[in-house]
């Protein structure tokens, strides 16, 4: 009788985890790549409006007194130093770290539902906050502290380069416009000109202002019992990054204050919304650790004791334990709890109520 061909364990399951993992990213183009594609076509929106002329016409103060020449904004007479952090690299900065951090967070969490959530949330958030920003620089713009220094104006200009007939305009004559800047290369003229909102400050608060909300749902930060400290810590660290990056804006004298204050309110605001559109809730401690599915509605519990525990990066106060899931339906209830479980069934009836919680978690996210 022949015998049968001998299979590896290892091999096997090694087979397995790439089937699963074929498997989960096959559905995850079928229900990301709409999404996918939007982002990347609303990209390509902002970066045509961020390359794009100027259509405003801003004008500025030279000097009050023809005598003396004093400068009425000096403001605007900040020596042009270059910037710190170049913006492509607070781009870079500001969805990166995020991602890393997501990515590490699955050897606890070991979810690739949360993982891909909490990038595309995170995308969504830059994304969408980069677009309000270039297109308000367009439209409102503004001039850097530095603006002077680059646009380097010739008053004598004015009668010769006065095609908007604002040079020479205003109180005593003293406003202008950048057709009189002797700046040979357009582009710096362009950059000087758009200083409202930062752009830095905008990614900063989208991408760590997303990370933050994050942190706050998987350590339970404000939740259900008194946390950590260094959780409360770690939490706030990436509003800490942001600020940094917002606050070497002034050093560098590369924006105004209110520049840096709207980039903040819009990236907060986008961070948010993205947050929402893709977990369960923003401050709601129960469900806001929770991915959303874009197929399947999640349902907030159907009693008032009933919450959700799994996916968490805190173990405190009966949160993030083993989860069996019960045999009946994909959908059914998961058991949340510390001690190793014995068998599903038996462990399930023997839940003390006084000192376990019951949870559930969301549909499908078991199997990667």
């Amino acid at each position: 009788m022949p015998l049968l061909p001998r299979i590896n364990p290892a091999v096997a399951a090694s087979e397995s985890k790439k089937d699963k993992l074929k498997a989960f990213m096959r559905e995850w183009f079928l229900v990301n790549w709409k999404d996918l594609s939007c982002m990347a076509f609303v990209g390509a929106i902002a970066f045509g409006i961020y390359h794009s002329p100027v259509i405003i016409t801003r004008t500025f103060p030279i000097t009050f007194d023809a005598t003396s020449g004093d400068i009425v904004y000096p403001q605007w007479a900040y020596p042009d130093r270059g910037w710190i952090l170049p913006s492509w690299l607070a781009g870079l900065i500001s969805i990166a770290i995020p991602i890393i951090i997501y990515i590490v967070a699955q050897i606890r969490i070991k979810s690739a539902w949360d993982a891909s959530n909490a990038i595309i949330g995170t995308n969504w958030s830059v994304i969408l906050a980069s677009l309000f920003q270039v297109t308000l620089k367009q439209l409102v713009g503004g001039f850097r502290p530095y603006f002077l220094d680059v646009c380097m104006p010739d008053i004598s200009l004015a009668k010769s380069h006065n095609k908007t007939g604002l040079n020479g305009v205003g109180f005593y004559q003293i406003m202008y416009t950048t057709e009189i800047c002797t700046q040979p290369d357009p582009s710096r003229i362009q950059n000087a000109i758009t200083s409202f909102p930062s752009g830095h400050t905008t990614a900063a608060f989208a991408g760590f202002g997303f990370l933050f909300l994050w942190l706050n749902a998987k350590l339970k930060v404000w939740a259900d019992h008194k946390p950590a400290f260094w959780k409360l810590f770690l939490t706030f660290l990436p509003l800490l990054a942001a600020v940094l990056i917002a606050g070497s804006l002034t050093i560098d004298a590369a924006h105004n204050w209110y520049d840096i204050l709207g980039g903040g309110f819009i990236g907060t605001i986008m961070a948010f919304a993205s947050y929402r559109s893709t977990y369960a809730a923003v401050w709601d401690w129960r469900f806001n650790h929770l991915p959303l599915q874009e197929t399947e509605a999640f349902r907030y519990g159907f009693d008032g004791d009933l919450d959700y525990g799994a996916q968490t990066l805190s173990m405190a106060a009966g949160w993030g334990g083993k989860k069996v899931r019960l045999p009946e339906s994909s959908s059914a209830p998961v058991i949340s709890t510390e001690s190793t479980l014995r068998s599903g069934a038996e462990e399930i009836e023997n839940l003390d109520a006084n000192t376990r919680r019951k949870r559930r978690g969301p549909v499908g996210d078991e199997a990667v």
